[in-house]
């Protein structure tokens, strides 16, 4: 099991790692996230993350349409993240999960004057669908939401309700 996460400019024990449940980005979804992957060779005995770079440069993006100022480039990310992984001490598949959110106890929606938070954490990979008995697909009642009412070419956290909305149906 993971034991340590970065949280605002630290790696900081997993269990010990809080934020205020007046905190910003849990009132109004103001956080946006990526999901990366690791996958453990056991023969190399080595992880291998797909894409890290690339991950947070979509991540630097995603966090600019939100008005949220990353303190670390994608190369200093991607380092954090090597440095966690190593802390962490991983010797199997792993779901990173980078999350700059609106960490400001001010009460109301905006992106301005909204002081920002950086956590990013790994836990091991299972998997995503339960594929050996095969799969259920439908089309959803439930529709994307247009770019101009929620940017969807961002990982908005609010935006993510609508999928949680179409897997549970």
């Amino acid at each position: 099991m993971p034991s340590h996460c970065y949280l605002n400019g630290e790696f900081v024990p997993l269990d010990e790692a809080r934020i205020s449940i007046r905190t910003h980005a849990l009132h109004y979804g103001t956080g946006c996230f990526e999901g990366i992957r690791g996958y453990w060779n056991d023969a190399e005995r080595q992880l291998y993350v797909l894409h890290l770079r690339e991950h947070f440069a979509r991540f630097h993006r995603s966090a600019r349409i939100l008005f949220i100022r990353l303190p670390l480039s994608a190369d200093e990310l991607s380092e954090v993240t090597v440095e966690l992984l190593r802390r962490n001490g991983d010797e199997h598949d792993v779901y990173i999960r980078p999350l700059a959110y609106k960490d400001g106890q001010e009460i109301g929606p905006r992106l301005h004057d909204v002081h920002d938070g950086l956590a990013i954490f790994a836990i091991p990979l299972g998997k995503y669908l339960a594929t050996d008995k095969g799969i259920r697909c439908c089309t959803s009642t439930w529709r994307r939401v247009d770019d101009n009412g929620i940017p969807a070419r961002a990982k908005v956290t609010g935006l993510y309700v609508n999928s949680a909305l179409a897997r549970t149906e």
